[in-house]
């Protein structure tokens, strides 16, 4: 992986928030290729419930101060850094007061989804992107961990098309078993279709239910891989269907050579 440019785009990375098959793989996968010589780029939201002291969070504020059109309203763009300890590592949050102020991630202390958990996502995949431009750092891999992620890889091949800094860019998405019940605000599909974007690719979050979410993901991306080992059976299917390259699941003990043959050897080498 040595010079290849990895961004990494998730809801969650250890030592931020506590430890999951998310966070975890989110910190461990960047390491690994940090230690191989890649050059890797971590994004996260900045939830309230990160301790920005403990953590030595700061504002960049040449990064800051645009702001994001979500659902016709004005929303700033507040972007973070940190350095996770004994790793020459940067990690970047995405930040806004309305969307991301509040001490939790995404539901409230009864563990119902916060009702505005679809802007947010919005928010999270367009502040990336416009970040990652003001970086002018054009990564050959984009791989998204968790479903706030979700959108990403739709925006980046709808919205974003025409943008010649990820013309090269090959996405990357892990399917994880971190589900949640019931879906997003009913009108997420009218949010994202006022930014413009293909109503053809938008058709499944008539119903913004996690297994829709993800499959979003997936038919917007060039690779996927299984980030647990179960998933629901509807996405077990869905990807076993696929034809694009696809890497079964590896524990976080045994999944470096895995994942790294697999950027080199499926994903790097697409229309090659």
């Amino acid at each position: 992986m040595k010079d290849k440019r990895i961004l990494y785009v998730s809801s969650e990375v250890v030592p931020y928030l506590p430890e999951t098959e998310i966070s975890s793989m989110s910190f461990e996968a960047p390491r690994m290729v940090n230690k191989q010589g890649g050059q890797i780029r971590i994004f996260m939201p900045r939830f309230g419930n990160i301790n920005e002291r403990r953590h030595q969070l700061h504002e960049v504020i040449r990064l800051s101060g645009i702001n994001l059109v979500i659902n016709d309203l004005d929303m700033p763009l507040i972007i973070k850094v940190a350095s996770i300890p004994k790793e020459r590592i940067q990690v970047y949050f995405i930040d806004n007061e309305d969307y991301f102020k509040r001490k939790a991630t995404l539901t409230d202390e009864n563990g119902q989804l916060f009702a505005d958990n679809d802007e947010r996502a919005i928010f999270f995949a367009k502040g990336v992107i416009e970040t990652v431009k003001k970086l002018n750092w054009a990564p050959d891999i984009i791989h998204v961990n968790g479903w706030l992620a979700s959108l990403l890889p739709l925006y980046l091949k709808e919205f974003y098309k025409t943008e010649p800094l990820f013309t090269e860019s090959k996405i990357v998405t892990s399917v994880y078993n971190q589900t949640f019940e019931g879906t997003l605000d009913k009108d997420m599909l009218s949010k994202i279709n006022f930014d413009e974007i293909d109503p053809e690719a938008t058709q499944l979050l008539k119903k913004p239910d996690y297994n829709n979410l993800m499959k979003i993901a997936i038919d917007n991306s060039d690779a996927v891989i299984r980030g647990s080992a179960e998933l629901p059976k509807e996405l077990d299917d869905y990807i076993n269907d696929l034809t694009i390259p696809v890497l079964d699941y590896h524990s976080i003990e045994e999944f470096a050579d895995p994942y790294t043959e697999f950027y080199n050897n499926a994903v790097l080498k697409l229309n090659s």
